[in-house]
């Protein structure tokens, strides 16, 4: 019998700080070190971090692109999906990951948030978003204390199913 991969997303805000990319990129390098395959929406910031340092450690990777072009991919992509369909990509992304990890990130990461949260995937949070319902905190994203922490949990919310 052959094991299937896991499929971990990273998402998170195109414009990032130093920080940030190094968090983002040190995710990647630890999904690639698991075996897991990175999906993202293959622009920048926070995704060109996680894939620079999955393909570091060997990984492979792909992202899922707005646009109607693979060369708009940031040069980490290994499997570029050229979708046409802009911003209507997150759904695409979160729905092909097995978990989410969440760094940073804008409304766009808010709404694949939201998206995976809606569809039963797992979401861990790193510096993110932060939800509250009627004045009450929200626990659906899982806190991690770093990159290893983060794909742990990934890994082990995979894992258990």
């Amino acid at each position: 019998m052959v094991k299937k991969k896991i499929f971990i997303g990273v998402i998170g805000g195109s414009e990032v700080t130093a920080p940030v990319a190094k968090l983002a990129e040190e995710v990647g390098r630890e999904i690639a070190r698991r075996g897991a395959v990175l999906v993202c929406g293959g622009m920048g910031g926070v995704m060109e971090a996680a894939c620079k340092g999955a393909s570091d450690a060997g990984g492979l990777t792909i992202g899922i692109l707005p646009g109607d072009s693979r060369d708009t991919a940031n040069p980490y992509v290994k499997i570029p999906i050229v979708t046409g369909i802009r911003s209507a990509r997150n759904v695409a992304v979160v729905r092909t990951c097995h978990a989410v990890i969440a760094i940073d990130g804008s409304y766009g990461t808010l709404t694949e948030i939201g998206y995976a949260l809606q569809a039963g995937i797992p979401v861990i949070g790193l510096d993110t978003w932060a939800l509250s319902i009627d004045g009450r905190a929200d626990s659906n994203i899982i806190i991690a204390k770093n990159a290893k922490d983060a794909v742990a949990r990934a890994m082990a919310l995979v894992n258990k199913k």
